[in-house]
């Protein structure tokens, strides 16, 4: 399970972002992947870890090669405004198939991810 704290110290009114993204490609991948199931792996998850208000953000049929997803632009946004305080994804695949571009925003974009 791939976790990112965006700000120290959870606050009961930051949400805790659940991201599941699923593209056409991957659907080639079976049930594993499938967007049900990721849900349930991350709610239960953060319930099981005690992560405030969780909140789902899907991209369904959008593939992780490119970060334009409709979902995933609402969530950035969100975290600008300070209002996230965790994203949780099922696997960093999820958030993105490039591992440069994932990078960038787990050392250069948001340097605070992993706290």
């Amino acid at each position: 399970m791939a976790t990112a704290n965006y700000i120290k110290g959870q606050n009961e009114a930051k949400i805790t972002a659940l991201y599941c993204r699923l593209s056409q490609d991957d659907g080639r991948e079976g049930e594993s992947n499938s967007i049900s199931n990721q849900k349930e792996i991350l709610l239960a998850y953060a319930q099981r870890n005690n992560f405030p208000n969780p909140q789902f953000f899907t991209d369904d049929g959008f593939s992780g090669t490119t970060f334009d997803r409709p979902s995933f632009i609402q969530m950035e946004n969100l975290v600008e405004q300070g209002v996230v305080d965790t994203i949780i994804v099922k696997d960093l695949s999820r958030f993105g198939r490039n591992y440069l571009d994932v990078g960038n925003y787990l050392e250069i974009k948001y340097p605070t991810l992993g706290g």
